[in-house]
């Protein structure tokens, strides 16, 4: 009793130290070391006392509650298991644990897996149920508080808390101590402490309602666009995106000593052809970010630090963007990615930015060659451009994505022999990072001469912008760059039919307006407003306003309502057709299936659970080991390590398609 009236009377300054500890125990998870944490603490000392700050004023609550021994350790088991979940998946990726991420749970718990090995997915669900217990347990058992709350002084001091909590962090804001804006949000969790990051993806997303917005100031911005001619309807080039990924010039590293010049045909092509630095909205990840500026024209500047408009916005409604503008004029348009369908979410997204088709990985005939990482290599992607250019008469829009230059890239040497060799790093790890980058990007530049090769000859006009999503995770400070700026890459606007040579250095969100402009197409209201209004007074000011209009508004440049309609988006180019059926060997009840559009990625199902299968070539598949029996339900399905896609809806019943006395499938001639 004694020591429970001494804690009573000092539990505010044990709160706090508590909440300190907990914070420091939740950096180290997240930086995966004690060291660190401690570096951390004690070079970020504000930093730190601000998100223990945040711990404590959240576990104020605890006063108004006579239980809180139980509402204390209830949050502090919350706020652990966050500090747990964003250690494990900064395991296996770039980006930190984000607000977005929070409505992405049940996924998260689809692809657990993908996370954890087996046996932690059952330790993570046996501590989970530990925690539970313990919480059960301490709403039954542990003490209560003996004297009756004072809600009159107990409400007020928790008021009275998150108020000075409020004004420490505009003090903060205002002194620079934190930030609100996230270039890069893997560095700015680590600058800024995981628990305010975490805050402020939550809570601040979107883009804010600007003070002038109304229908009258919507009609001025659109008055001042008077001046763009009308859309040439005679000129339809075909206008295809490259996002390579992480790709930039690296001779622009001031301590780099690079055995040859890494991308030749891309410098060339600058030289040659448009081009110039390409403003990005992040640094070392961020790639769906510069796609979504990219595609829409619209600026990651307005929205909340750090978001992903594909995990928020883009998850509820349809967006201007690219793809539907052209489409209004004949256009069809196309995604197209050497990576899983479902990375960054982009196969429940591409429908809201209107594609018509997307081609991920999982549709690509031809086996994958992949980088030492595991990352499939961007040659792949020359024949899926142009099977995109051949699949249509009208004239295309395709964005490809590519993945090869991903990190991360590895401390110890994984090419024998490189091509390309690098020093000048301060460490032999860093060394070796930047020579397996310098030779990945240099495939990646041979890539590029390839698909230029391939379309200078094509019999249709084409327009083709290539540029590198963001600068690669090196850790690099604009000290170290020779353009003295860490938001940019490059681009060059490669064309067949003689397009004047026009260097500027553009935003990733002006690139799509300024390709529409050269190709005479001057429609959509972004797109139309970067036509005429960049380079003018009140740009910025008025982009905002029309973004805001257009995402969260009341659509006032629409008539008060939206005009695009998700698309039906086709996965792949072609239908995956299964259209036959023979059992070649009834010793091992070996099958052979007969179809279209097979991929290494085809799987079969056999009566709903998933069947080993082998891919011999676009036309057959073979599965073995099961009889199967009449009634069993086959299909193909295209397969992925974290999303699937059900290629063939139709399932064949063995006793219905069965020649009489032959041991082999076939369809009714009717199907």
């Amino acid at each position: 009793m004694k020591w429970y009236k001494v804690c009573n009377r000092i539990s505010l300054l044990l709160h706090a130290l508590c909440s300190a500890l907990g914070y420091f125990l939740i950096e180290m998870i997240s930086r995966r070391s004690f060291s660190a944490a401690w570096t951390y603490m004690t070079t970020k000392p504000l930093v730190f006392a601000y998100n223990a700050a945040l711990i404590f004023t959240t576990s104020l609550i605890v006063y108004l509650f006579r239980r809180r021994c139980f509402w204390r350790v209830l949050i502090s088991i919350l706020w652990l298991l966050l500090g747990i979940i964003n250690g494990v998946i900064l395991s296996n990726r770039v980006t930190p644990f984000t607000g977005p991420d929070l409505h992405l749970l049940t996924d998260g718990m689809a692809v657990l897996n993908k996370y954890l090995p087996a046996w932690g997915v059952v330790l993570a669900l046996i501590l989970l149920g530990l925690f539970a217990l313990l919480l059960l347990i301490l709403l039954i058992k542990a003490p209560k508080y003996k004297r009756k709350v004072k809600f009159r002084y107990d409400l007020l001091l928790v008021v009275v808390g998150a108020a000075l909590f409020a004004g420490a962090t505009q003090l903060a804001l205002e002194k620079r101590v934190l930030s609100n804006y996230f270039g890069n949000i893997a560095f700015a969790y680590e600058d800024y402490g995981y628990p305010y990051c975490l805050a402020v993806t939550i809570f601040d997303t979107g883009i804010s309602c600007p003070r002038d917005y109304s229908e009258q100031e919507i009609t001025r911005i659109e008055r001042t666009e008077d001046n763009l001619p009308a859309t040439n309807e005679d000129s339809k080039p075909n206008i295809i995106f490259v996002q390579l990924e992480s790709f930039f010039d690296p001779t622009l590293v001031e301590y780099l000593n690079i055995s040859e010049d890494p991308i030749p045909n891309f410098r060339k092509l600058m030289k040659e052809y448009t081009s110039g630095y390409y403003k990005v909205p992040s640094v070392g990840a961020g790639t769906a970010n510069t796609e979504f500026e990219s595609i829409t024209g619209m600026s990651l500047h307005y929205f909340g630090p750090g978001e992903y408009p594909y995990k928020s916005i883009l998850k509820e409604t349809t967006c201007e963007s690219a793809p539907y503008v052209l489409k209004n004029l004949g256009y069809s348009t196309h995604a197209v990615h050497n990576n899983e369908a479902n990375f960054y979410g982009r196969r429940s997204i591409f429908p809201n930015l209107g594609f018509d088709t997307f081609t991920s990985a999982e549709y690509m005939s031809e086996e994958e060659d992949k980088n030492p990482l595991g990352w499939t290599k961007d040659e792949i992607l020359t024949d899926e451009i142009i099977k995109c250019l051949d699949s249509t008469e009208e004239s295309d829009y395709i964005y490809t994505i590519s993945t090869q230059g991903h990190g991360a890239y590895p401390e110890e040497q994984l090419i024998d022999d490189p091509e390309i060799t690098v020093s000048g790093a301060e460490t032999e790890a860093q060394n070796n990072q930047w020579e397996y980058y310098c030779n990945e990007i240099h495939e990646m530049d041979n890539f590029v001469k390839e698909l230029t090769d391939a379309l200078a000859d094509y019999p249709e006009d084409v327009i083709l912008v290539m540029y590198g999503d963001h600068l690669p995770t090196m850790g690099l400070t604009v000290e170290d760059l020779k353009n003295k700026y860490l938001f940019q890459t490059q681009y060059v606007m490669w064309d067949n039919f003689g397009l004047e040579k026009k260097d500027e250095n553009l935003a990733a969100y002006q690139m799509a307006a300024e390709v529409m402009d050269r190709a005479g197409i001057h429609e959509g209201t972004i797109f139309r407003y970067h036509q005429a209004r960049r380079n003018t007074r009140n740009y910025q000011v008025d982009l905002e306003t029309l973004q805001y209009d257009v995402l969260y508004g009341k659509k006032y440049s629409y008539d008060g309502e939206s005009p695009f309609q998700r698309i039906k988006m086709r996965m792949g180019l072609y239908d995956v057709t299964l259209d036959s059926m023979e059992e070649i060997s009834t010793v091992d009840h070996t099958y052979r299936l007969k179809g279209t559009n097979f991929t290494p990625s085809s799987q079969v199902k056999l009566n709903g659970e998933w069947y080993d299968t082998v891919y011999v070539n676009p036309t057959t598949l073979m599965i073995s080991g099961t009889e199967i029996n009449d009634f069993d339900r086959v299909s193909v399905v295209q397969r992925s390590n974290s999303s699937t896609r059900k290629a063939l809806s139709k399932s064949y019943d063995r006793s219905a398609y069965m020649l009489y006395n032959e041991n082999k499938w076939k369809l009714p001639a009717e199907n």
